[in-house]
């Protein structure tokens, strides 16, 4: 597992720093505070939390530009704000409201910004691999340098769409990242019951692509291994299957009651293997930023969070006239 030899090797600027350690505390406030607000009935529909995977998509959306693809999971809250998604527009979406990014529509598994490149987070799991394998295309076919990664968890790893993706982006040589995040409960399965590889990165060896096992709690490591496949997708080289080892903090959607898990697996992360943390004592160690920053930033992301809820609770709620428009009818 690439670990600790690529904190060795990354070069994140000053600047770069900020907006990690920032991203990533506004996806661990967004997502307690939506916990607090759902359990209190505030929310309607589902609501499935990100929250202990942030090093994922912060170090892989690092590297991308408005001009690049991704496309999520029903978990993607997390890709939306790593992604530069509004954060006001996110959580009035989710509370089903005028003002969201698909107009209340869409709700917290079906989140879309086209204009930052953020294809649409999925309720069908497997849904995005065929959704990047044709932004892949495209990008290929304008000859554009852009890419497009593709999030999955370790359970969509078993759909046939996993293997027909991949396939398909291999065979064309096309400019698709695959980035798993692997929780390893899929919804509730385990996957040392559910795969037969030892290891989901194996896979990649089957389509002739690089395969790559990373911890998925280590952001530099992350961005690394992300930044290697990405380089690799705009030189016309084709895809890499990335596979983050990574924990869920809350269980699979809220009102989960976990019992599928031992009492130590429902723990939360401990100290030393909490993303936000092992990133904070990196910065510092390496002189990178200072604690007056880190500190800054993190009352910072707890303003934006407090901010949006009381954009999203100011925000109409659709009127039934508007029902039948921005959707498609067969």
């Amino acid at each position: 597992m690439t670990t600790n030899k690529a904190l060795q090797e990354v070069q994140l600027t000053e600047e770069k720093a900020l907006w990690v350690y920032e991203t990533m505390h506004n996806i661990r406030n967004f997502e307690n505070t939506l916990h607090k607000h759902f359990s209190a009935g505030l929310i309607p529909g589902f609501v499935h939390l990100y929250a202990g995977e942030e090093a994922i998509a912060t170090g892989v959306c690092a590297n991308l530009t408005d001009a690049d693809y991704i496309t999520s999971t029903h978990r993607g809250h997390g890709h939306c704000i790593a992604k530069g998604c509004d954060i006001n527009g996110m959580m009035a979406e989710i509370y089903g409201r005028e003002d969201g990014l698909c107009k209340g529509k869409g709700g917290s598994m079906h989140i879309a910004d086209v204009d930052k490149g953020m294809l649409g987070a999925n309720g069908i799991v497997g849904g995005g691999f065929p959704i990047a394998v044709g932004a892949g295309i495209t990008s290929k076919y304008l000859n554009n340098q852009s890419v497009a990664v593709c999030f999955f968890g370790d359970g969509a790893s078993n759909e046939g769409t996993f293997h027909e993706g991949i396939n398909m982006a291999a065979s064309m040589k096309l400019p698709v990242i695959f980035v798993c995040e692997n929780n390893g409960f899929a919804e509730a399965t385990p996957i040392r019951y559910s795969s037969a590889s030892k290891t989901i990165a194996d896979r990649a060896k089957a389509y002739d692509i690089p395969g790559i096992r990373v911890d998925g709690n280590d952001l530099v490591a992350v961005y690394t291994v992300a930044k290697e496949a990405i380089d690799r997708a705009r030189a016309g080289e084709g895809p890499t299957l990335i596979e983050c080892v990574t924990y869920r903090n809350y269980g699979h959607f809220e009102g989960d009651e976990q019992k599928y898990k031992t009492n130590k697996e429902k723990k939360l992360h401990p100290v030393d293997k909490d993303p936000i943390n092992l990133f904070k004592e990196y910065a510092i160690e390496n002189n990178l930023l200072t604690k007056k920053q880190l500190t800054s930033i993190e009352k910072k992301s707890v303003k934006a969070i407090e901010e949006a809820v009381k954009f999203a609770q100011n925000s109409p709620i659709p009127k039934s006239e508007s029902l039948l428009t921005d959707v498609f009818a067969d």
